[in-house]
């Protein structure tokens, strides 16, 4: 996770105190994961650039929570409230079985390449779902991670329906020059064809091709996509990639699916 610097006493786009306050408590929240599962007050404090004072401050509201729990040894930890919305979030986001069925047959259709599901977050998109695949070399990405979406078919996919300042936005992200017109001709191409591939985008080597589901009112919800070794992804494959991310869509799509229960 990367750290979230903030000006003290500055949140971009919104001056109330009060929302300022909640987001940098899940700003601090955020800076935990699978690499930092524990922190010190330095290291939030560093990472943020906020003062030491509001992050502990921030601790205490958190700990008083129990979002975050102190170890004793002068770091914390996300604390054990967390393990109810893990839960929830579990039930609400936990594909059904003909979906996860859908989606293994997708990876075998493909020779064993690794199957992801994303949705868009802000100016990312997280993998929701996955099938590692039958591949020794594979393209790996954890449920619950986020990737940035100035980059890969699967963001093609997702601001496919994008208005310009949207994608201009975010292509500010990319470290590439003039990336915005190169993004809008990408997602501009995707919503004409139904599907997009990417060669290298982010990481030299690695390519991926990727198709929309929509829900029952026909909203763009997410992205599946096949990923791997550019090796593999001849002119030839990715044609039959597209025909099975498209068709695996199309039954995901009828399965309306993503979010969870409708209640």
């Amino acid at each position: 996770m990367s750290a979230v610097r903030l000006e003290e006493g500055t949140v971009p786009g919104n001056d109330s105190g009060g929302v300022r306050s909640v987001q940098r408590a899940v700003d601090l929240l955020a800076l935990y994961d699978a690499d930092h599962p524990s922190r010190t007050v330095r290291e939030l404090t560093d990472a943020t650039g906020l003062a030491k004072s509001t992050v502990v401050r921030l601790v205490h509201t958190l700990e008083q929570s129990g979002l975050l729990w102190s170890r004793g040894d002068g770091r914390t930890v996300p604390g054990p409230s967390l393990l109810r919305w893990a839960d929830l979030a579990r039930f609400t986001w936990q594909l059904p079985e003909e979906a996860l069925v859908r989606m293994k047959e997708l990876s075998e259709a493909s020779g064993g390449e690794a199957v992801h599901l994303y949705v868009r977050q802000q100016h990312a998109r997280i993998c929701i779902a996955r099938h590692e695949g039958s591949r020794t070399l594979r393209h790996v990405v954890r449920v619950g991670e986020e990737m940035p979406l100035w980059s890969g078919a699967a963001s093609h996919i997702l601001l496919s329906r994008a208005e310009r300042p949207d994608i201009d936005a975010i292509a500010a992200q990319a470290p590439h020059p003039d990336w915005a017109e190169r993004l809008w001709e990408r997602t501009r191409r995707a919503a004409v064809q139904g599907w997009s591939a990417s060669h290298g985008e982010r990481e030299a080597g690695v390519s991926g091709v990727a198709a929309p589901v929509f829900d029952r009112d026909g909203r763009l919800v997410a992205a599946i996509a096949l990923g791997g070794p550019t090796t593999r992804f001849t002119d030839e494959a990715v044609a039959a990639f597209a025909a099975a991310l498209v068709a695996t869509a199309r039954d995901l799509t009828a399965l309306d699916c993503i979010g969870g229960p409708t209640r």
